[in-house]
């Protein structure tokens, strides 16, 4: 069998992408086939596999995969990719789309220019704060300055969900961080019953902050637009920004804004096309 599919990435966060309507992998077989196609020395390359569905409550569903083999509720980077593919593959001419995943669905308006979507804005919902739908183990609410210790050093977490669990560490130095060896420590801590995604975090002014991530399923990524939003709720709850932040990553930058008086969270980036190529399966 030959699926056709699509490399695209979302400021380094790369996914590979495929037409589940037409290319329909058996459920037994997608964790393997996923962890084969990501594998960046013998497969494609990439942070996962994202499917491209109909969905029922929705104009498309976007079933994402970690490289682990994993399911994911959802991927900031991900789904402005997902408005891109449907878009300049004519899968649909509208600019404000609805797409779901997981059983989350979120609003997104593209930015066309020359038929072609250069970037896309996500209203992502508002943010999760209760501590048993994050989830994470802790008796306060909000979960702002949440001790954690790792390999014996003790950190302050503030916890969000964005449809996924989020763990924002603020740091003075990100790029001193060691973060292959104390990433799998806070991924698999067990304050988090589903594991967790973590951001360390460094802010440079009131509308500014760099971070570094780690994926759960993934290790390090260029990028992480949950990540990013999370970062942005974490840094107004605890005072150190404003609403509207540039997050820097090592992907590039992504613009957020958490609108805590409507209780929404926007985040605004580019999606790009890298190839396209044909697997043997």
């Amino acid at each position: 069998m030959q699926v056709e599919f699509t490399k695209m990435h979302g400021c380094g966060n790369d996914y590979v992408y495929i037409n589940g309507s037409r290319f329909i992998i058996p459920a037994d077989e997608k964790p393997d086939f996923v962890r084969k196609v990501s594998d960046r020395h013998f497969g494609v390359g990439s942070d996962g596999v994202i499917f491209i569905n109909p969905s029922k409550n929705a104009d498309f569903e976007m079933e994402m995969w970690n490289a682990d083999g994993t399911r994911a509720e959802m991927c900031g980077n991900g789904i402005r990719c997902v408005a891109k593919y449907v878009y300049d593959k004519r899968l649909t001419d509208r600019i404000h789309l609805l797409i779901e995943s997981m059983g989350q669905v979120k609003s997104l308006t593209l930015v066309v220019t020359d038929g072609q979507v250069r970037g896309v804005c996500v209203d992502m919902g508002a943010p999760v704060l209760r501590a048993a739908d994050i989830p994470v183990r802790y008796d306060r609410e909000p979960v702002v300055g949440m001790p954690l210790t790792v390999l014996g050093k003790e950190y302050l977490a503030t916890c969000v969900s964005m449809g996924n669990p989020h763990a924002v560490i603020f740091v003075d130095d990100v790029e001193s961080l060691d973060l292959e060896k104390v990433g799998p420590y806070f991924e698999n801590h067990e304050a988090f019953p589903n594991r967790v995604n973590t951001e360390f975090v460094k802010v440079i002014d009131a509308h500014t902050v760099q971070m570094r991530v780690w994926e759960r399923g993934t290790g390090e990524t260029l990028a992480c637009g949950t990540g990013s939003c999370a970062t942005a709720v974490a840094c107004v709850l605890n005072g150190l920004t404003n609403q509207e932040v540039t997050v820097k990553i090592r992907g590039g930058e992504l613009k957020i804004c958490y609108d805590q008086q409507a209780d929404r969270v926007y985040m605004t980036g580019p999606a790009q096309t890298v190839f396209e190529g044909v697997l043997d399966i």
